[in-house]
């Protein structure tokens, strides 16, 4: 086990649900949770303890995570739950610079999605670019909620894996 996981396995549960809190949107039960698993050998380890977590909470809890996740494509300054992780994520997927033909189709789709579903529609933006977005969201559109509350939750399971590694290079920086 190298220093980093020494120093995160030694946090109080406090102090691990300060650092790894985030990962998850307005979500910090999890990482309390998953505190829990310690000691954590590893990267590996320690995100298969976030995705336990998520894996084994009831069904209401799941939907209120998923639900925790901001709409794609919202102007910023509307929405002031968007947490500055989602921010600079939709940023870097461009979804920020928006054509207004671009954000009518976001917009739209948003309304479809929700209206089928009651969630907003998630994919990990970091890992995709607004087409590929626009397209996924369409065609998930036609998926059944169980199949779409399930993608949805392997999505979140790659934006907080990418938030995780996130937070790991900031402490090797650190160390």
């Amino acid at each position: 086990m190298n220093a980093i996981f020494t120093s995160i396995n030694a946090l109080n549960q406090d102090d691990f649900t300060k650092l790894f809190g985030a990962l998850y949107e307005h979500s910090p039960w999890i990482a309390q949770e998953a505190w829990k698993a310690r000691p954590f050998q590893d990267e590996d380890a320690l995100l298969a303890a976030f995705r336990d977590v998520v894996a084994h909470a009831p069904s209401d809890a799941q939907m209120l995570l998923i639900r925790e996740h901001p709409e794609l494509a919202r102007k910023v300054g509307v929405d002031e739950t968007l947490t500055a992780a989602s921010q600079n994520e939709q940023s870097s997927a461009g979804l920020d610079r928006l054509t207004p033909a671009e954000h009518a189709r976001f917009t739209t789709s948003n309304e479809t999605y929700r209206a089928k579903f009651d969630m907003p529609f998630i994919i990990c933006v970091r890992l995709s670019e607004k087409d590929h977005i626009l397209n996924e969201m369409e065609r998930r559109t036609r998926n059944s909620a169980d199949e779409e509350r399930r993608a949805a939750l392997a999505e979140i399971d790659k934006i907080a894996a990418i938030r995780c590694r996130d937070v790991l290079k900031a402490l090797e920086t650190k160390a």
